[in-house]
């Protein structure tokens, strides 16, 4: 199964991949069947990947600068 596709949680690249995908889907009703839009999913699945682990790895980032300055403790203000 595919993550939500609405286009707000995506990039262009990826927005443009999920169209074309779905254009397939609507002209070739049963052909789809047959993998006539495999390459079409595939290079959206590629996308979609990437832009999850590159997420992630902001997520891990993010979480390891939060945690030194929970080490560190408050700032002085002066």
């Amino acid at each position: 199964m595919h993550p939500d596709l609405s286009p707000h949680l995506h990039t262009d690249e990826c927005n443009d991949l999920i169209s074309q995908l779905k254009k397939c889907h609507a002209e070739h009703n049963v052909l789809k069947f047959f993998g006539t839009c495999n390459e079409m999913d595939r290079a959206m699945r590629l996308c979609l990947k990437k832009e999850r682990l590159d997420k992630r790895e902001r997520s891990k980032q993010h979480a390891k600068m939060m945690k030194t300055r929970l080490k560190e403790g408050p700032k002085e203000e002066l």
